[in-house]
């Protein structure tokens, strides 16, 4: 092998590692500088302000919410959809409130999500519906956010806004989309995530399956549907399938705890199990 041909090789190789350095190296460098680095005030006045409670909330608490934050923002990726432009002030607005989910979950960080995407207003999506004959037709619905199983959530910045604004009304766009990705973090969303034992599904199963069915019992009641929602604590849209049930519980959960312990305290007692903080501490 003549010099010539040594020295192209050579600097084939060489770009090749800078290149692996530049794609896999230097982003997890960035990343954990990142994570290391203070949370800025700049920063806690976002969370101060999109989260109403924050003050309220246990240092530790605060502390595990910053460092959680900071992971989540040195490894997802935003993007701006319609127009809608990606500042600080979206981008930790919804950590604050997704990472709410995993405040005291050791090494949960939303593994298999990679990519957020933001509309500033809801937006249009299609589908394929098959009815019980198996015809499919082709739908078009109104969303406010959506959670794919292929690693990426869709919200709308508006309704985010909405949801940090009343955090006590049960409904939470980002805590729901979220909890969907959590559900569906291993495999199929059916309203199950991941538990770690047997037992635990097993219960978990026997408290979610029996309120799903009360739920959904009260729901397709024509002549009460209005009157019994307006004494039910859980939204009649968790009543559609068990995925939405666990999502709409866990918005419950955190924006409405005292209500749910009283009404559904077997419900209460597997999402504090499973989620690990109690959200009476800061209401």
């Amino acid at each position: 092998m003549d010099i010539q041909a040594q020295i192209v090789i050579t600097s084939m190789i060489v770009m090749v590692v800078l290149l692996a350095l530049w794609l896999f190296v230097y982003p997890r460098w960035q990343g954990r500088r990142r994570e290391q680095a203070p949370f800025s005030p700049e920063w806690e006045a976002i969370v101060r302000y999109r989260l109403p409670f924050y003050d309220r909330m246990p240092d530790r608490l605060k502390t595990a919410l910053h460092n959680q934050i900071k992971h989540f923002l040195a490894n997802k990726r935003f993007v701006g959809c319609a127009g809608q432009r990606i500042n600080d002030d979206v981008r930790v607005s919804i950590a604050a409130q997704a990472c709410l989910l995993i405040l005291d979950r050791p090494g949960d960080y939303y593994t298999s999500l990679h990519t957020i995407m933001v509309y500033p207003s809801e937006f249009l999506a299609a589908r394929d519906q098959p009815d019980e004959m198996g015809l499919v037709s082709h739908q078009s619905r109104v969303l406010a956010g959506e959670a794919w199983s292929n690693g990426r959530i869709i919200l709308s910045w508006d309704s985010v806004e909405r949801s940090a604004a009343n955090f006590s009304d049960g409904f939470n766009v980002v805590l729901h989309e979220f909890a969907h990705q959590l559900d569906n973090q291993f495999g199929h969303a059916n309203g199950a995530p991941w538990l770690n034992s047997h037992a635990a599904y097993q219960r978990w199963s026997e408290v979610f399956g029996a309120e799903f069915k009360r739920l959904r019992a009260l729901a397709s009641d024509p002549g009460a549907a209005w009157l019994n929602q307006q004494d039910e604590v859980l939204d009649f849209y968790g009543a559609s399938e068990p995925a939405e049930f666990f999502a709409v519980a866990t918005e419950t959960f955190f924006e409405k705890p005292f209500a749910l312990q009283a009404r559904h305290p077997e419900l209460f007692e597997q999402l504090l199990w499973y989620y690990r903080v109690d959200p009476r501490q800061w209401q």
